[in-house]
């Protein structure tokens, strides 16, 4: 039944991204205690759907440090258009409220396991400034 419950999305572990919407979008990338890492996609997209399954896998690693969630951009439009999200799959890393870095299309587990390390695996701060871009501008 836990398989099933995991498959449906109705059971997650810890650092799997989370559902969210632009309700709550504002609140939730202004978490002060770490970055903050929103998972843009849209259901009929087969890269997207790969890219959640390995942040299923990667993400329970970086739990404590970091928060996952993940937009549907379809159902929650509001978000991806302020940022100017116009393709998916795209990754956005955010600090305070602000896009810091961001990485698009599909990507190997390790370069993504990489990108990740940048942003959360350095403890507290994070990766890098910010300054640096994989895959492009969050905007």
């Amino acid at each position: 039944m836990g398989l099933l419950q995991r498959l449906l999305g109705i059971e997650r572990r810890p650092g799997e991204p989370e559902p969210l919407g632009d309700a709550r979008f504002d609140s939730a990338v202004a978490w002060p205690d770490g970055p903050v890492v929103v998972f843009f996609f849209s259901l009929w997209c087969s890269e997207c759907q790969v890219i959640h399954g390995l942040l299923n896998e990667l993400g329970p690693r970086y739990a404590p440090r970091a928060r996952f969630y993940r937009l549907d951009i379809a159902k929650n439009p509001a978000a991806p258009a302020r940022l100017n999200i116009t393709g998916v799959p795209r990754l956005v890393v955010f600090r305070e409220g602000r896009p810091v870095d961001s990485a698009a299309g599909l990507m190997p587990i390790d370069s993504l396991e990489e990108w990740l390390e940048r942003h959360i695996g350095a403890g507290p701060g994070g990766g890098e400034s910010g300054t640096e871009e994989k895959g492009g501008n969050p905007r």
